[in-house]
């Protein structure tokens, strides 16, 4: 990214190969993926919060095998501060975390901040436990964590997916499937409310009294009282334990596509156009 702007600041470089410091390893990288977040990095929305030195290497998830030392051939993923949209990439020896056979590399690479925002927000935000009725607003590749994870802590999960995206909801195991029109007509109150679209909070008035609003999407002042937003913490035993799921066939990561790094800039004007299916992966190529 040579710069902030359009989906067209983003380019395809050829540069020397990143030599890991201190507490690093170098990554040979099998995936990385599009997250709504870097869409925002991009036009210099997060400037404040985030600064770049530019140019600046995209990519936050990362999925690779270790390509020097010890650990050799180790097939980890890891969520990085940038730098994974590229054939090979340091990342902090201490935040990777080991993928088990069976799992898929390039799949996992999806896990990193979708993985664990869903992870945060069931257990550690909502506090989801069996027998609790769960409303989850947005069926993106959170939502599809949030789902499963929701119906594995034994809770009834109701899901409020747009027409496009219905299907979907189901297929992630959601007991009750309804749109933004219909979700009036559902008032059963809900033990919690887990908010993943840009809109602000909707549906409040189905949590019961002492029921709790979790936000991944709005921001603390634009939630009503009592209501929590969250930003995902990068942390490797939540990370670990998601991936346990998935190799016990718990939990289902689904990609949607499976691009080229060239396809970057196109894949972000997809995004801001509301054209993209779902979870996109990019595979680096020689």
């Amino acid at each position: 990214m040579h710069g902030y702007g359009e989906p067209a600041v983003i380019h395809l470089d050829r540069i020397p190969r990143p030599v890991p410091g201190a507490g690093e390893v170098l990554l040979r990288v099998a995936a990385t993926t599009f997250n709504p977040s870097e869409a925002g990095l991009r036009q210099g929305l997060l400037r404040s919060i985030v600064p770049l030195d530019l140019p600046y290497t995209m990519g936050l998830d990362v999925a690779g095998t270790i390509a020097d030392g010890d650990r050799t051939g180790d097939r980890v993923i890891a969520r990085l501060d940038g730098g994974a949209a590229a054939e090979y990439a340091v990342a902090p020896e201490n935040m990777l975390v080991r993928v088990p056979e069976g799992v898929p590399l390039e799949d996992a690479a999806a896990l990193p901040i979708a993985g664990l925002t869903a992870w945060q927000a069931v257990f550690e935000h909502a506090k989801v436990t069996a027998g609790d009725r769960v409303l989850i607003n947005g069926v993106g590749a959170i939502g599809r964590f949030a789902i499963q994870l929701a119906r594995h802590a034994g809770a009834h999960v109701i899901a409020v997916a747009t027409p496009r995206s219905l299907a979907a909801a189901r297929d992630a195991g959601a007991g009750e499937v309804l749109t933004a029109g219909t979700i009036a007509e559902h008032l059963e109150p809900v033990d919690a409310l887990i908010h993943l679209v840009p809109a602000g909070p909707e549906h409040t008035a189905l949590l019961r009294p002492g029921g709790i609003l979790v936000s991944a999407t709005t921001p603390a002042d634009r939630l009503p009282p009592g209501g929590v937003h969250f930003i995902v913490r990068n942390d490797i035993a939540d990370l670990a334990a998601m991936l346990d799921l998935v190799a016990a066939g718990t939990i289902r990561i689904d990609i949607a596509a499976r691009r080229p790094l060239a396809d970057l800039p196109v894949v972000h004007a997809e995004a801001e156009a509301g054209r993209l299916p779902g979870k996109t992966l990019f595979l680096p190529t020689e």
